[in-house]
């Protein structure tokens, strides 16, 4: 049991960060493919 609460506390945080940092990048990218999109409807 000991080795488990171990094993989570030392892999469980990056694990938090980096979906945490994932959902904050993701929503970026939806901001520049709209405006991707724009500027093609844009051109036409």
């Amino acid at each position: 049991m000991e080795q488990w609460i171990s094993f989570i506390s030392d892999v469980g945080f990056p694990i938090i960060v980096t979906l945490y940092l994932l959902h904050r990048i993701e929503a970026k990218l939806e901001a520049v493919i709209e405006s991707i999109h724009g500027l093609t409807e844009a051109g036409r």
